[in-house]
């Protein structure tokens, strides 16, 4: 098996660009204030708008 160098990997992130790997799964906690139970909010979002997904109060 032959060593791959890091540069020729930096080329196939461009090849790789419209691919699933840009996407995450993200699992946020809202508690509700009447009953103060806890639900879970699961989405998958691209990996640029992480932290206003977990800026949303909703």
């Amino acid at each position: 098996m032959a060593k791959v160098s890091k540069n020729s990997r930096v080329g196939q992130r461009a090849a790789n660009a419209g691919s699933g790997r840009d996407f995450v799964k993200v699992v946020k906690s809202i508690k509700d204030p009447k009953t103060g139970k806890y639900t879970y909010k699961e989405m998958m979002i691209h990996k640029d708008k992480v932290k206003e997904f977990f800026a949303d109060k909703k």
